[in-house]
């Protein structure tokens, strides 16, 4: 059967409004074992834009670091960023979380004109410049937008991303829960998960198909 594909997944944190989307994170970990791959979670070690109580949706008065709070959703089997390289992968995923539009990117506050983590701009055209594919969930495909601007994408039907991604350069495709758009000539593929009122089985749903599609994408 020859040895098994990796696939290396960059978080933003550990929640929803702060870092990572945590069912997004978990479930796409699920798939890529399922699918009989095996992954590497990366964080940039940084600090987080804001921390925010998610009992209440407020903001509060600390600090944290992303890789420390990624760190949770990984069991702390986590490397730094500044770590990866693209030659050891044959995919990369980006879930996501309000983390990808402010800690990965400035995508929260800066809309078109936002800026991208250095590390995982250099891990995106890395990724892209090998020909290996590149998979992102939720709101985490305005990076990928940002960072290669000539590609096809989903993050669901909200029109107002949707102009933004098109402003980048990209083409925006609207889809439902669970489908996947796959950019066949760059190998990306995306999925709007929680962009769309979503149950968490839909969120497995869209996971497992990100994976599978890339599991197709990577050269044999």
């Amino acid at each position: 059967m020859g040895n098994k594909k990796k696939i290396a997944v960059i978080l933003s944190g550990c929640g929803v409004y702060d870092g990572s989307e945590i069912h997004e994170a978990t479930l796409t970990l699920y798939a890529i074992d399922k699918n009989g791959a095996e992954y590497q979670i990366f964080a940039p070690d940084m600090q987080q834009h804001d921390v925010v109580n998610h009992l209440t949706g407020k903001t509060i008065n600390e600090t944290r670091n992303v890789l420390v709070e990624a760190a949770r959703i990984a069991r702390g089997n986590i490397l730094s960023l500044d770590k990866f390289n693209a030659k050891k992968f044959d995919a990369v995923i980006f879930p996501g979380g309000f983390g990808a539009a402010q800690n990965l990117s400035t995508y929260a506050f800066d809309g078109v004109n936002c800026k991208v983590n250095t590390q995982v701009a250099d891990a995106i055209k890395s990724m892209a410049k090998l020909n290996k594919p590149i998979g992102a969930l939720c709101i985490s495909p305005v990076i990928i937008a940002k960072v290669l601007s000539d590609v096809e994408l989903t993050i669901g039907q909200d029109a107002h991303t949707a102009n933004d991604v098109s402003q980048m350069g990209a083409t925006h495709k609207n889809t439902n829960n669970g489908e996947v758009v796959v950019d066949m000539k760059n190998k990306i593929v995306t999925n709007p998960c929680y962009m769309l009122n979503a149950t968490i089985a839909q969120i497995g749903e869209g996971a497992d198909n990100v994976v599978k599609s890339i599991l197709e994408l990577i050269e044999n």
